[in-house]
């Protein structure tokens, strides 16, 4: 069922007539001055470019681009889009601000204004407005759903019908439908290389397939003795060349490394006390959990150890998040990677997710972040590296937080709640930004378009929904789906979205 939003009440029409009628007072811009500008690094701080003199009056988000992309001498196929942000406070950047503040004298032109900037993705990737493909195969619900990081050609889902399946997103038809598992299978991850696709499920197994073939790798990964719930990579610049590894999260209360070529565990981490609801692994070596036990635990992937345990939620961890979760996903596929800029030799690639890595870690001063989100309505924010203290209690849901993401760009986190609410939030400190209203049922899950710029939401409501996150306002609904919509993802090079739920049905969504 579409959202309707109701008709204006009388009340509402009044005010706004009331609203349209009252003259809006302008400042008087042709008192304003030139004032001395200085762009600043939102990240780092650093200075970019020299000092300009400039009038308040030019001071417009569309100029700065331009000056500043002149200022650091790149021509007109160098030109990069940029983000300025309040020079005086936080939030976006504002003209008529500045002037206003200018004109009541909080603001002088005897000193510097030094206007934060950050450039933004190069490309631009425009809102899903249609499906393109209905299609069918699966014969129970749809539970996971997962892009390969290479392209939006394939789409891996996995459902409760004990199969996987790939399916061809070019064509809109199936193209391996993956047999083996005895239980509903719960969770599907692409090795960052796109070379090996691993599934786990109910029966307690994890199975490693070549996507190509749709046949599977071996003998299934034997040790859980309970459901599989989650399933990671290890990031493409840290493994051993020629031993890709894993690792699987379990409702036995343990972690496991695989061997993905010997088939063997690596490591069983063991300490929680409950069911280990989701695992990630980081980009400098630590691999962390979320569990029922109301903890968040960080191991040593070389070793087992524990590092860190993070204690503040007062309930079940659902979810967690890295800022860096977009490039370890990826590894050394970028934007370009269609047009065949993808490295051949081993150490190139390795070197290039290295360098995608790192860049990641910028908007957070050089370090990894995580999100936790619990059923105790509240997420954290945390600096794992500096501290085992969280950065930021973020509350405002009234209902369990079920799925929370960072923007690929790392500026933003969204949160998808069962108050059928998504909100976002600031990635710097945590504070709130926007609450998404729309959907009329709870919220499963929602991400991020690769540049950063749109969100995409899944509900109960049958409805997924497509979000600006600048301004926080509805860019598209999409219905269609007959059912609720469990999972969702927006392939890592923007040309679709790949949705399923309890129809059964895989739907392809394209601008």
């Amino acid at each position: 069922m579409a959202t309707v939003l109701p008709p204006p009440s009388k009340r509402q029409k009044r005010e706004e007539v009331e609203r349209a009628s009252q003259q809006i007072e302008q400042p008087n811009i042709s008192e304003v001055r030139d004032i001395n500008v200085q762009f600043r690094d939102a990240d780092t701080g650093a200075a970019q470019g020299s000092v300009v003199r400039l009038s308040l009056a030019d001071l417009r988000p569309q100029q700065l681009s331009l000056l500043l992309n002149s200022l650091l001498e790149r021509d007109a196929s160098e030109r990069l889009p940029y983000r300025f942000y309040n020079p005086l406070g936080d939030g976006e950047f504002s003209q008529e601000q500045l002037i206003k503040q200018y004109l009541d004298g909080s603001l002088t032109t005897e000193l510097t204004l030094n206007i934060p900037c950050r450039a933004e993705a190069v490309f631009k990737v425009r809102a899903v407005t249609r499906c393109s493909a209905s299609v069918t195969g699966h014969g129970e619900s749809i539970l996971t759903a997962s892009f390969s990081p290479a392209s939006s050609s394939r789409l891996a889902t996995g459902s409760g019908d004990r199969t996987a399946r790939i399916w061809d997103c070019d064509t809109g038809t199936p193209l391996h439908t993956l047999k083996g598992h005895t239980g509903w299978v719960l969770a599907v991850a692409w090795s960052p290389d796109d070379g090996v696709l691993a599934t786990g499920s109910m029966d307690s197994t994890v199975r490693l397939w070549d996507p190509v073939k749709g046949t599977p790798l071996g003998a299934p990964l034997k040790g859980h003795t309970k459901w599989i719930t989650s399933i990671c990579w290890e990031p493409y610049h840290l493994r051993d060349p020629g031993r890709p590894r894993l690792a699987s999260a379990s409702k036995d209360f343990t972690i496991r490394i695989w061997d993905a070529v010997s088939h063997h565990t690596d490591l069983a981490l063991t300490g929680h006390k409950g069911t280990v609801s989701c695992v990630k692994w980081g980009g400098q070596g630590w691999i962390y959990s979320a569990s029922q036990d109301r903890e968040v635990k960080i191991w040593n992937s070389a070793t087992g150890t524990l590092v860190h345990t993070l204690k503040a939620h007062a309930h079940w961890v659902n979810h967690l998040a890295l800022s860096t979760d977009f490039v370890l996903r990826t590894g050394f596929y970028d934007h370009k990677g269609k047009r065949g800029d993808v490295p051949d030799i081993v150490d190139a690639r390795r070197r290039k997710a290295r360098e995608r890595y790192e860049a990641a870690l910028l908007p957070a001063g050089g370090i990894e972040r995580l999100v936790t989100a619990s059923d105790d309505c509240t997420m954290y924010l945390w600096e794992p590296s500096k501290s085992t203290k969280p950065i930021q209690r973020m509350v405002g849901h009234q209902k369990q937080v079920n799925h929370v993401t960072f923007s690929p760009d790392g500026t933003l986190i969204a949160s998808a709640g069962f108050d059928n609410h998504t909100k976002l939030w600031s990635a710097k400190d945590g504070t709130f930004l926007f609450t998404l209203r729309g959907h009329v049922g709870p919220v499963y899950q929602c991400c991020f378009s690769p540049d950063s710029r749109l969100l995409v939401s899944s509900s109960k409501d049958t409805t997924l929904k497509a979000w600006d996150v600048r301004t926080g306002k509805l860019a598209e609904n999409l219905p269609g789906h007959q059912d609720e919509v469990f999972a969702v993802d927006w392939s890592p090079d923007g040309e679709r979205v790949g949705s399923g739920g309890q129809d059964k049905a895989v739907r392809i969504w394209r601008h």
